[in-house]
């Protein structure tokens, strides 16, 4: 039984909301577009208006019958929920027929939500019934009593009272009834309880202003000067609706409109009266239909949002990834549309009905507008399949304006239809479409927009009101004389607003540059823990200051980056644990795309090359990097010969090592910037970035700070990367004064490498050397034998061969270092910007 019980729950509002459709089918396709005419002719906006209003009041006071069967069985509900329930019930039943089936129905489909019984549900639709039948004796009868027909029903004035005092009589005995009879009444088994007293006349009242109202609802359609008096129509309208129930047809549906069209024809006349009976269906039946369709569905969507939300994630998820080509595909076929009916003639049926409603300027405006609507939607198509928030904001916009030119141009409903439904099937879909573009990143202030619009506007309103005198003709456009202004103002109008139509959308769909700062103070206390924790020295990086510092959400990773045009590079692997570095890296990708760029990741070390395949990047080798190993690191031995004695050498001369805290090097600064300077005028360079450090007294004041002085006087200093984990030691400036003997950096490099060996450093990284270690075979990729060829003559760009060499005297190892980046066609441009960056511009790619 329980589980008929749920089955009957689950489909009963499925069945109610196809027959909800299938009525409005129904009931539509009796409407003739003449009749409409006619009937709209007939009566004025203002009469509408008020039978609606009416129709609102009556609706509101048919929720007073359940609220007194409510307390009739004992019940407390809130009055919202019965109020809701006693709407769309009595909206079904209206509609459907067999109220107490249709509308019972719903209200036990919406009552045993909340806590009642079967038993109660019936009890409501009972009580219910009797307050309708309660109205229908009470107003029929006084209707009769006081007009005695009014001429208008088919029945002597005596008959017609004598039949009302009948009613009223019947009413009497209920209301002695009800007063004195208080055990309940057995009916075929079923135990019903007579109302109380209070509640019957409750009934009495209820109905009655139910029955005036729907009445008058009629009764305000007709035409002035009909002579039917609402005491009249009111009897008339009761027996029509007592034929329509007799029937057991749906609402009456013809059998009301028999009776009142042959009762009412010598007071209106036919085609009057054909329209008012189609109106006030509209009125009072369909619209309330239509509404509490609309409630219900909303109330079954909202008993089910939990499953609904569920299922709308898994269909979000999985038509995500092809939402952008879908709305591509469909905005074409759209404007492809809204073109094809410009060009074409519209429908003749359809025109004679737009000449009623529609002025003809706004129906040759709106003919136009969709056309250009058309072609934006055809260039739109294309910033959706780039994912550009600007097309799809503007696709949306030209969707449903195009719906609305749509219909009327021409009531092309079809083409309207299909318009909106595309707007609606995108609606969820925004994130989709998150890469910004120029015109909604604010790339012109709203101010200046404002403004340009205004200017536009007034240059054209001050055309046309100053050649209003002129007569429009086709060969205007083609006057090319010199007293042809107000031809010349023609063509530069549209001419104007063309290029501003074609500017817009360029401006619009062109993807927005990405905005970078550098790292705030702030973002820089933040770095700096995880710089002086991480296992690789290469991180002190971020300390420079050039490149933006992105960090994951519980601040245990970061990486640093730079843009260079669509290239985004990050310098190095993320910082931070493996998993937190794998999902920062996945973010950074997804900024990039975001920005419509292409994400690289250069001079990655092996260890993290899985993460890079998993990214869906290429990788390519730059090159190899040297460290020396510290635990066993000596001057002593015949392999380092050469390097212990030019130490031993500066010794000797007075050269001194010494490695200065942070806090010491403030004060140096005006002699450490006068060496930096002159070393870079001896070697005809320039500061580079990126991927190293720069002179500036900010980032040197980081420290420590490695130095050699010769009798007090400072000759060349490096700028240590020391983490405090002391796993890796290196430096990055490496400044040295000109004229200084020859091996000073030598015996600089090997001071630091014995201090950080008894630092308890693990190794001393020297740094990469570009393009070595690549093998020249004739088998090896095309990426691999140029850079060979490189190394071996490019002297003229880098000092390649020789960079090796010097570094080769520490006897290190190397390890190979890489750049993970999209390949194919996108690897050019992704060289170029690391280039760039690394250079600080493409004119230091050139030069030494």
């Amino acid at each position: 039984m329980q589980r008929v019980k749920r089955f009957v729950l689950g489909v009963l509002p499925l069945a109610l909301l196809g027959t909800a459709g299938y009525v409005l089918h129904r009931e539509l396709s009796h409407f003739h577009r003449g009749d409409v005419a006619v009937g709209l002719a007939s009566i004025s906006i203002g009469h509408i208006l008020l039978a609606l209003a009416l129709t609102a009041v009556n609706y509101f006071a048919l929720t007073l019958y359940d609220v007194l069967a409510m307390g009739h069985v004992g019940q407390k509900l809130p009055y919202a929920r019965v109020g809701f329930t006693s709407f769309v019930g009595y909206a079904f039943g209206h509609n459907l027929g067999l109220s107490f089936l249709s509308g019972g129905s719903v209200r036990y489909r919406l009552y045993s939500a909340w806590g009642l019984t079967a038993l109660d549900v019936a009890q409501v639709a009972t009580f219910n019934a009797l307050t309708f039948w309660v109205g229908l004796a009470a107003v029929t009868g006084t209707s009769l009593l006081v007009e005695g027909g009014g001429g208008v029903l088919p029945l002597a004035p005596g008959l017609a009272r004598a039949l009302g005092a009948g009613l009223w009589v019947l009413l009497l005995g209920y209301f002695v009834a009800c007063a004195l009879v208080r055990k309940p009444l057995r009916v075929r088994g079923l135990e019903l309880s007579l109302p109380t007293f209070p509640r019957a006349l409750g009934q009495l009242a209820v109905s009655c202003t139910d029955w005036m109202l729907a009445a008058s609802v009629l009764w305000v359609l007709l035409p002035p000067g009909s002579g039917v008096s609402l005491p009249s129509i009111v009897a008339l309208f009761a027996l029509a609706q007592l034929a329509g129930i007799a029937s057991q047809v749906p609402a009456g549906l013809g059998v009301f409109e028999t009776v009142m069209l042959a009762t009412l024809s010598p007071h209106v006349s036919s085609a009057h009266l054909v329209g008012v009976l189609l109106v006030y269906r509209i009125v009072y039946y369909l619209v309330p239909f239509s509404v509490a369709a609309l409630m219900l569905a909303g109330n079954e969507l909202l008993q089910r949002r939990q499953h609904l939300t569920r299922l709308a994630k898994v269909v979000h998820t999985s038509f995500s990834p092809v939402v952008p080509w879908v709305a591509s595909a469909g905005a074409f076929i759209a404007g492809t549309v809204l073109l094809f009916s410009g060009a074409t003639p519209t429908v003749s049926e359809r025109l004679t009905v737009l000449r009623h409603l529609v002025p003809l300027p706004l129906l040759e405006v709106s003919h136009f507008l969709g056309s250009l609507a058309g072609i934006s939607l055809l260039l739109l198509s294309r910033g959706l399949q780039r994912r550009l928030d600007g097309a799809y904001v503007l696709t949306q916009v030209l969707l449903v304006a195009g719906a609305v030119f749509s219909v009327v141009k021409g009531v092309d409903y079809e083409e309207a239809a299909l318009l909106l439904v595309l707007a609606v099937a995108l609606a969820p879909f925004h994130r989709q479409f998150y890469r910004h573009t120029s015109l909604l990143a604010e790339a012109f202030s709203p101010g200046w927009l404002l403004a340009t619009v205004a200017v536009v506007g007034v240059s054209v309103w001050l055309g046309f009101f100053s050649y209003q005198h002129v007569a429009y003709s086709q060969e205007l456009w083609w006057q090319f004389t010199f007293g042809g202004d107000a031809p010349r103002f023609l063509r530069a109008t549209v001419g104007v607003l063309g290029l501003v139509l074609v500017s817009g959308m360029g401006m619009l769909l062109k993807p927005a540059g990405v905005r970078t700062h550098p790292p705030t103070p702030e973002e820089l206390t933040r770095v700096r823990p995880l710089v002086t924790h991480s296992s690789e020295s290469s991180a002190y990086l971020a300390l420079v200051g050039d490149k933006p510092l992105l960090f994951n959400e519980s601040g245990t990773a970061f990486l640093m980056y730079g843009v260079s045009g669509r290239t985004w590079v990050c310098m190095g692997d993320p910082v931070g644990p493996p998993e937190d570095a794998t999902e920062l890296a996945w973010r950074f990708l997804e900024l990039a795309d975001r920005h419509h760029g292409q994400a690289c990741f250069y001079q990655v070390g092996p260890g993290a090359l899985p993460r890079y395949l998993d990214l869906g990047l290429t990788l390519l080798k730059l090159g190899e990097e040297a460290t020396v190993p510290l635990e066993d690191f000596s001057l002593e031995g015949p392999a380092r010969k050469s390097l212990r004695q030019g130490v031993h050498r500066l010794e000797r001369e007075g050269y001194v090592f010494e490695v200065l805290p942070p806090q010491a090097v403030p004060e140096l600064l005006p002699q450490l910037r006068a060496i930096s300077d002159a070393w870079l005028e001896e070697k005809h360079t320039r500061e580079k970035g990126f991927s190293l450090g720069y002179f500036a007294p900010r980032y040197l004041a980081e420290g420590p700070l490695a130095v050699v002085r010769h009798e007090g006087r400072l000759v060349g200093f490096a700028n240590m990367w020391a983490p405090e984990v002391k796993e890796e030691l290196s430096v990055d400036l490496m400044r040295y004064q000109p004229g200084s003997p020859h091996g000073v950096m030598d015996f600089l490099f090997a001071s630091l490498m014995r201090w950080g060996r008894e630092q308890g450093f693990r190794r001393f990284n020297l740094g990469m050397a570009p393009f070595s270690g690549f093998e020249q075979r004739s088998l090896a990729p095309v990426w691999n034998r140029l850079g060979a060829l490189l190394f071996r003559h490019g002297e003229h760009f880098y000092n390649f061969q020789g960079l090796r060499q010097y570094k080769d005297k520490f006897h290190p190892v190397w390890t190979p270092r890489y750049l993970a980046s999209p390949g194919g066609l996108a690897l050019p441009g992704v060289l170029t910007g690391v280039a760039s960056l690394v250079s600080r511009g493409l004119g230091g790619v050139l030069a030494r």
